[in-house]
C-alpha cells in the first residue's frame, strides 16, 4: 500500500473532527460598529449583523470549519450533524486544565469534558446520527432495544434526584447530558490509567498532597461542578435545563462508577457504591 493510499485509508477511520482552541478562519467583524456609550444600539446592530451573516449562508455550501462558540467561551460542545467536538481556548485553562497540574487533575477536569463531548455522539440524540453526520438508524433493533433499556435506567435514577423538595430532576429532559457525563468519566479515567501506566504508575498510589491519583481525579471532577443556587432558581432550572444540577452531575455519576467506590473505600451497598447502578456506555 502506497503512502497516499495508506493516509486516505487512515483518514476514513477518523470520524470525529476535533476543533481545539480557535477556528482556522477568523470571523470578520470589520463591518460591525460598536459605540462605547450606545449599549442599546450596539445590541440592535449586533442582532442585525448576525442575521445578515446567517442570510448570506443561504444557497451556499456548508462551512464545516465554522465554530458555534467564540474562542474565549468557557464551554464545549458536540455537533452531531458535523460529528465534531469543540473546545474553545476559554475552557483550556484552570480549573479545567493546567500544564503545571498533576495528570489526575487534568483528566478529572478537561479530560472529563472531552469524554463528555465524545459520548454525546452516542447519547439518546447523538446515537441517531451515523459517523458521517447523517440522521439515520445504524444500530440493529436488538442494539437499540438494549440501548433504550439502559437509558431508561438513567431516566428513573435521575428522576429521583431533587435539588429542592418537590422539585425533581426531569430524567428524560436531562438524559443526553447525564449519559454524556456517565460515559465521559469512564473515558477520562481510562485515559488517566493509560497515562500513568506508561510511566509505571497506578491510580491507587503513590499519594500526592495526601491523595492517590484516583482520589485526586474524583475530587477535581467534583470541584469543576461546584455551584450555589437559590431555591427559586433550582426549581426553575429543573423544568428547562437539559443539564442536571451540579450536585447530581457529580453524585449521580460517581455512584454509577465503581472506581469511585474503590478509590474512597465505600462499602458495596452504600449510597455512593450501590449494588445496582446504571450504565449505558
Amino acid at each position: 500500500m502506497g503512502d497516499e493510499t495508506k493516509k486516505a485509508a487512515e483518514a476514513k477511520l477518523v470520524l470525529y473532527r476535533n476543533k481545539i482552541g480557535y477556528p482556522d478562519k477568523w470571523r470578520d467583524y470589520s463591518k460591525f460598529t460598536v459605540e462605547r456609550d450606545d449599549l442599546l444600539d450596539n445590541v440592535n446592530r449586533g442582532a442585525e449583523f448576525e442575521q445578515q451573516r446567517d442570510l448570506k449562508k443561504l444557497g451556499q455550501p456548508v462551512d464545516e470549519t465554522e465554530w458555534g462558540m467564540t474562542p474565549p467561551t468557557v464551554n464545549a460542545y458536540y455537533n452531531p450533524s458535523m460529528n465534531d467536538i469543540n473546545f474553545p481556548a476559554g475552557i483550556l485553562q484552570p480549573p479545567f486544565y493546567s500544564l503545571a497540574a498533576d495528570p489526575a487533575l487534568n483528566f478529572g477536569g478537561i479530560g472529563m469534558v472531552i469524554g463528555h463531548e465524545m459520548t454525546h455522539g452516542f447519547d439518546d440524540q447523538g446515537s441517531k446520527y451515523d459517523g458521517k453526520g447523517n440522521l439515520r438508524e445504524w444500530q440493529t433493533p436488538a442494539d437499540r432495544k438494549a440501548f433504550t433499556e439502559r437509558t431508561d435506567c438513567e431516566v428513573k435514577e435521575y428522576g429521583n434526584f431533587a435539588p429542592e423538595p418537590g422539585a425533581n430532576v426531569n430524567g428524560k429532559l436531562t438524559l443526553g447530558e447525564n449519559t454524556a457525563d456517565n460515559g465521559g468519566i469512564r473515558i477520562a479515567f481510562l485515559a488517566l490509567q493509560n497515562t500513568l501506566a506508561a510511566e509505571g504508575k497506578k491510580v491507587d498510589g503513590p499519594k500526592s498532597e495526601g491523595f492517590t491519583p484516583a482520589q485526586q481525579f474524583f475530587i477535581q471532577y467534583g470541584q469543576i461542578w461546584c455551584e450555589s443556587r437559590r431555591p427559586e432558581y433550582s426549581r426553575m432550572m429543573v423544568k428547562v435545563d437539559p443539564h442536571s444540577p451540579g450536585k447530581f452531575r457529580v453524585n449521580g455519576v460517581v455512584e454509577n462508577f465503581d472506581e469511585f467506590g474503590k478509590a474512597f473505600h465505600c462499602k458495596k451497598g452504600s449510597p455512593m457504591n450501590p449494588e445496582n447502578s446504571c450504565r449505558v456506555w
